[in-house]
């Protein structure tokens, strides 16, 4: 991806390539996301390689975030483990559905997603896991969180929202279906 010797539509296909091991809201989402952000067609086979290397080192730097959040989980169910504690709770069990980093904050709709770069996203994420439950969406703070397919997204940027930063009175009021317009 970064040699510069290789032609452009294959430093594109690496990079996409990348996206399999680690795409933070789905493949598909964090693409449209790395184009949009780094001014690029999602066909764009003769694109500024520039661009390309920008897009990688925003996903780099992404990985790195999660990388070093998964280091600390690890440690911190190794130390409960070797005190007995053996069971998982809510945030153990999801955070095992995202282990790696695939579908971290997955948007159900490829073209809803933040406009953050994709590093502050993971790091606003990681903060809410750490802190506990809250109100409204640990992404970009929005207040409409809805039910969308198996479980919480937020209405504002389009992230699922993992159940274990929302309150019972947040996923109970995303539960509810709105009322029909008079």
């Amino acid at each position: 991806m970064r040699d510069p010797g290789c032609d452009t539509a294959l430093r594109r296909y690496s990079l996409r390539k990348c996206l399999e091991r680690f795409a933070p809201y789905g493949h598909r989402a964090t693409w449209d996301h790395l184009c949009r952000r780094h001014r690029f067609g999602p066909e764009d086979r003769e694109l500024d390689p520039q661009r390309l290397v920008a897009a990688l080192d925003e996903l780099e730097e992404a990985r790195a975030v999660w990388l070093a959040y998964e280091e600390r989980f690890a440690a911190r169910r190794r130390r409960e483990k070797h005190e007995g504690l053996r069971g998982l709770g809510a945030l153990d069990d999801w955070h095992r559905r995202v282990w790696g980093g695939n579908g971290v904050v997955r948007c159900g709709d490829p073209a809803v997603h933040p406009s953050d770069p994709l590093p502050e996203v993971l790091r606003r994420l990681i903060t809410a896991l750490e802190r506990g439950p809250g109100e409204e969406c640990p992404v970009c703070g929005g207040p409409r969180i809805e039910w969308a397919g198996l479980g919480p997204a937020c209405g504002d940027c389009g992230v699922g929202v993992p159940r274990a930063v929302l309150t019972t009175g947040a996923l109970t009021r995303a539960r509810r279906p709105l009322a029909p317009a008079a």
